[in-house]
């Protein structure tokens, strides 16, 4: 419970708030409007953190913080947009759908791409998709497929990380390719071109039971195949809630973790104190004092630059509903390690300060899978397919699953 009076917020836990005002105007965006007739205020001092229960915020994020409280959600204008279901030389019927501006940007864009990159070098078609949840919200998914007489022998369907899309790992599909392997990735919500605001997850279960969803889709229109999934850091964490399913985990043959988000630790325990609070009061306000700088992921500055100069790439700070789910599912996943039954490889690097390796070789010590094996890589950070020892890294998957077809 939160409640105020006067200059000071309070939440039910002991932590008091306390802020000041003063005469600069505050231009960060919010995806609110507010209430009160005069405008927030606030200076840009820097976070501070007491100890004991009392914790001093910069009036900046306090000012913030009050006025999305005191305010309603913007309704977002929606817009039409025609687009082919699937790209092809012959002409298609067309369907309508409905998105907001800002979805409407992004999937247009994840659309140019798989068009334009469309052949390639002539080893692999790229096709796009778009598939509905149960919810209803519209989700964008792609395919590589080996192009020739080349039988393939099982499907691999990709989940990329946190404020990513599937997109970026086009390269790798295209190796999966060639080992005879047929490719699908899906954007989770509000990722990519994806329906939701950008890098925002309401539910982590969403992307979940829409994982399970999908699998179950991709397996019936591939009989015979055996199934494996691929998942990336917080995508990873999303393939191990599913496989506690056991009627998930009994379809896939096996899956592959990279650099997995379990047990993740907020970057200071105050957050994780009031996180269910912001996730439910504030779910879109995006946490500026969470994140204090840009963690390094790759050793390779032209992954890096690639990375944060795709528009698909959320690079804005971690909004507190999201927040909350990654620390929520982590907390899950560490206490039903045991339960973890299907054949998995898991590689992360050591010098990863994203995701824990520790909790990774905790994954490996504690899940139930007779069929387990780990990677550690000796300073690695954590993307570890865009590391400039990449080639090692996909060769170390090829291999897995190559050896179980």
């Amino acid at each position: 419970m939160i409640c105020s009076s006067g200059r000071t917020i309070v939440l039910a836990t002991g932590i008091s708030l306390p802020f000041n005002v003063d005469g600069t105007r505050n231009h960060h965006p919010i995806n609110a409007t507010a209430r009160r007739r005069s405008p927030m205020r606030s200076i840009s001092s820097p976070l501070v953190l007491t100890p004991g229960t009392s914790a001093l915020f910069s009036t900046r994020e306090l000012n913030r913080f009050v006025t999305v409280i005191q305010t309603k959600e913007v309704k977002q204008r929606k817009r039409n947009v025609v687009c082919c279901i699937s790209p092809s030389p012959t002409p298609q019927p067309t369907k309508t759908v409905v998105v907001d501006d800002e979805v409407a940007v992004r999937r247009g864009l994840a659309m140019r791409r798989v068009l334009e990159d469309n052949g390639g070098d002539g080893s692999s078609v790229r096709d796009f998709s778009f598939f509905t949840t149960e919810r209803g919200d519209t989700l964008f998914t792609q395919s590589w497929t080996r192009v020739g007489s080349v039988k393939n022998r099982g499907i691999v369907v990709l989940l990329h990380g946190l404020n990513e899309h599937s997109g970026r790992y086009n390269d790798f599909a295209k190796q999966l390719n060639v080992n005879g392997f047929k490719v699908y990735g899906i954007d989770w919500i509000g990722h990519g071109g994806s329906d939701g605001l950008h890098a925002y997850v309401p539910s982590l279960d969403y992307a979940v039971t829409d994982l399970s969803s999908f699998l179950e889709k991709v397996i019936a229109e591939n009989p015979g195949l055996p199934c494996f999934c691929v998942g990336h850091s917080t995508g990873g964490a999303i393939i191990l809630k599913a496989m506690l399913d056991p009627k998930i985990e009994a379809q896939v043959s096996g899956i592959v973790l990279t650099s997995p988000a379990v047990g993740v630790q907020p970057s200071h325990p105050i957050f994780g104190v009031i996180a269910p609070f912001l996730a439910f009061l504030i779910p879109r306000y995006q946490l500026s004092a969470a994140k204090k700088k840009i963690m390094p992921v790759s050793r390779d500055p032209e992954a890096l630059l690639a990375k944060y100069s795709d528009p698909l790439v959320y690079t804005g700070f971690i909004r507190a509903r999201t927040g909350y789910e990654i620390l929520r599912l982590g907390s899950h996943l560490l206490e039903n390690l045991n339960r973890i039954k299907v054949p998995f490889l898991v590689l992360h690097g050591t010098a990863d300060t994203v995701t824990d390796p520790k909790a990774t070789q905790r994954l490996y010590d504690e899940a139930s899978s007779s069929d387990k094996s780990i990677k550690l890589f000796d300073g690695l950070l954590h993307d570890l397919l865009f590391e400039p020892e990449r080639g090692i890294i996909a060769g170390v998957i090829l291999d897995w699953l190559n050896r179980r077809v």
